[in-house]
């Protein structure tokens, strides 16, 4: 299969050539990017395994760097780590692939570059994650990319702005700060892995959540029309982020990617796509964990829990059997 796309070259404001840097360690996964990237238009700086990069001397980074990770070795996060330091501090835009099991290690690894992160991803995803860049450095649009995947961009920009308004409107105060890969600065109550996950906020006149057992039940009701019913017409992943993250926030347990992405009811790469989003909206947070830096977790933001919490107590969520 060969890409269906080109581009003229794709230069910069001073008119050089843009570049791009492909690693993976797969090989045939390796020559689709290598020459994706070509057809759009990018001049090749590297194309080797992650290993071969590692050992070799440190280079320049592409504009671009597409990046296959597969399995989560420690030697592969570490270089990852290095990428995304690099990286964010080079301005480059970085399109990382992996698997399910190795996403939440993947995941911790960036903090700084705002990568798109795909998930199994098939070659089309890959090539429209290299035309999103092409939209974010050139201003232009990839031809090949439909005009359905250009309305689910603008729609998921659109409603995660929606849904953000309508919270912020619930809650007092703005948040300040933000960016996809943003950070909540640990509480000192936080624990590591199989510990609870402390709110920063301990304000006794707090709206509070209802007890967790009702969210589940929410949830529960939620999932129960995939049975009857096809599942996309009722996809609604923001909401199932929010109830997930309320549940996991009564319960004082601290949530992985991998473990929201499930709980989205959409593909992975959709709900990490989703994920971001609602992060750029200050409606989640990103928490690290002190304790293990290769680990990284997911919350709902004080003002966003504060909402939810006024949310469930105007509809009485205790009375409710279907949301």
């Amino acid at each position: 299969m060969q890409a269906n796309f080109s581009y003229e070259p794709v230069s910069d404001s001073s008119g050089s050539r843009l570049s791009v840097t492909v690693l993976a360690d797969r090989d045939h996964v390796r020559a689709e990017m290598r020459e994706d990237a070509l057809a759009a238009g990018f001049r090749l700086l590297e194309c080797c395994s992650l290993e071969e990069y590692a050992q070799g001397p440190l280079a320049a980074l592409g504009d671009l760097v597409l990046i296959d990770c597969g399995q989560a070795s420690a030697d592969a996060l570490a270089l990852l780590s290095r990428l995304d330091m690099r990286g964010g501090k080079a301005g480059a835009q970085m399109v990382v692939s992996t698997t399910m099991a190795a996403l939440d290690s993947v995941f911790a690894c960036f903090s700084m570059s705002s990568p798109q992160i795909l998930v199994d991803p098939g070659r089309a995803e890959r090539v429209i994650a290299i035309g999103r860049v092409l939209a974010r450095i050139s201003n232009r649009r990839l031809r090949e990319m439909g005009e359905e995947d250009r309305i689910m961009l603008l729609r998921l920009t659109e409603q995660v702005g929606r849904l953000a308004e309508r919270l912020e409107m619930l809650s007092p105060g703005q948040r300040e700060g933000g960016g996809a890969f943003r950070f909540e600065a640990p509480t000192t109550a936080w624990q590591g892995e199989g510990h609870e996950y402390e709110p920063t906020r301990k304000d006794d006149d707090r709206p509070r959540l209802p007890d967790a057992a009702v969210i589940r039940r929410l949830i529960k009701a939620r999932q129960l029309r995939a049975r009857y019913f096809d599942a996309d017409h009722f996809a609604d992943p923001a909401w199932d982020i929010l109830l997930d993250l309320a549940a996991a926030r009564a319960e004082r347990q601290q949530v992985s990617v991998t473990s929201l992405c499930i709980a989205a009811g959409v593909p992975a790469t959709t709900a990490l796509r989703w994920i971001g989003q609602m992060v750029d909206a200050d409606l989640l947070v990103r928490v690290s964990d002190p304790h293990d830096r290769r680990r990284a977790y997911i919350a709902l933001a004080d003002n966003t829990a504060d909402a939810m919490a006024r949310y469930f107590a105007e509809v009485r969520a205790g009375e409710l059997a279907v949301i």
